[in-house]
């Protein structure tokens, strides 16, 4: 996918371009797809191989280099099965279950669908392999430090795939799932807060990227779309052209030139009829995120006493520790089980190493709030109910 260069029921037939619904084999798809998410133009290096990574992003924290995408098994992704794949585009975690860097559109990404996700992926096991080992990280401390990653995810990241407006035309949801999916286009064209995360009330509105100005694509009369038709705007994604009015410069004629003028006239109408439809002050479909202050401070008592074994997302390390996503321990209607954990630590058994007993180090306010984080984390849908009484309840209660 095409990478941030300045960090920071309608049927489902409206997924498939409709002059290629049920002609493309699983590889045409996925060459489509990677078209229209650009992912060519940020993983290509300056005179580099195709996909084989090293172009230099550049944020205010530093500096990152784009990874090697080719199936090479040393220095590429040729190691990593489908479901790897899928897990960096949707969830933003590497093979390793790693954070990635938010320069990786994920936050765009996870709308996408597993389909198209697995069909990209068939694409990319095609293209040829090369060997170009990358050093991708070269921000600076403390960002260059992937756990530091764990409030910006709680703070701009909500994994989902995207749902269809039911009131709205086929076209108009195909557009919105380019535009805000594949397209990622609010990475390029939102201004973002000093986190690096787009500022959702002026999403689309406009933003300083690589010395160049992404324009406001809002439906804004003076400075965004409004006086554009959506047959002007799609006319201009195919040639980088509005016939007396402008032309595609800077990082816009890269997006027309790899991506957009690959794209069928029917793709190009549906994002420029859901462009159309952006207010003059827009925000992400979907809505702004709320910030939880608890859950933020139960995200870093989990980084600081549990991320090094359960690992970022909670998965665990397979038969050696235990996973906390979707464990019944975990999101059991009733959380003694897990306080009691917390509290007393787990005894080594059946090859999973033993935990140690929190008891002495947190307070009945922190296990509280890490036990709630957990419950309520990686697509764990518990209650965050978890009190400091209670805590403090099992506390009291003789171990057996």
């Amino acid at each position: 996918m095409k990478l941030i260069r300045t960090l920071y029921f309608l049927p489902l037939l409206f997924l498939i371009p409709a002059a290629f619904a049920g002609t493309q084999t699983q590889v045409e798809r996925g060459q489509y797809l990677a078209t229209a998410g650009d992912c060519i133009s940020c993983h290509t290096g300056p005179s580099g191989k195709p996909f084989a990574g090293g172009l230099k992003m550049k944020t205010p924290f530093g500096y990152l280099l784009t990874p090697n995408i080719t199936p090479d098994v040393q220095t590429g992704i040729g190691s990593w099965s489908e479901e790897d794949f899928f897990r960096a585009i949707h969830d933003g975690v590497n093979k390793h279950d790693q954070d990635l860097f938010p320069a990786m559109p994920f936050v765009a990404g996870t709308k996408v669908s597993r389909e198209d996700v697995n069909a990209i992926y068939a694409y990319i096991q095609t293209i040829p392999a090369v060997s170009n080992a990358v050093s991708v990280n070269h921000l600076d401390f403390p960002f260059n430090i992937r756990k530091s990653m764990f409030f910006w995810r709680e703070l701009f990241f909500t994994p989902g795939f995207y749902q269809p407006d039911t009131s709205k035309s086929a076209s108009w949801n195909r557009g919105a799932y380019l535009v805000e999916g594949l397209g990622h286009c609010s990475d390029c064209h939102s201004p973002r807060d000093v986190l690096g995360g787009i500022k959702q009330s002026k999403a689309f509105t406009g933003a300083l990227i690589d010395g160049w100005f992404a324009l406001n694509l809002t439906s804004n009369i003076t400075t965004g779309l409004g006086a554009w038709s959506a047959s002007d705007i799609a006319t201009y994604l195919k040639t980088g052209a509005y016939p007396g009015k402008t032309t595609a410069l800077g990082p816009m004629a890269e997006v027309v030139h790899n991506s957009t003028s690959h794209l069928t006239d029917d793709d190009l109408l549906a994002m420029a009829t859901y462009l159309k439809t952006l207010p003059a002050n827009s925000s992400l479909y979907g809505g702004n995120k709320k910030i939880d202050l608890h859950k933020l401070e139960g995200a870093r008592l989990y980084i600081d006493n549990c991320s090094g074994c359960h690992q970022s997302s909670g998965r665990g390390v397979q038969g050696v520790i235990p996973p906390l996503a979707g464990n019944p321990a975990v999101i059991a209607p009733n959380p003694g089980n897990i306080i009691k954990v917390v509290l007393n630590g787990v005894i080594a058994q059946n090859n999973y190493i033993a935990m140690p007993e929190f008891s002495s180090k947190l307070t009945d306010v922190e296990i509280a709030e890490l036990v709630n984080y957990a419950r309520t984390s990686w697509g764990n849908a518990a209650s965050a109910d978890v009190t400091a009484s209670m805590v403090a309840k099992e506390r009291r209660t003789p171990k057996n």
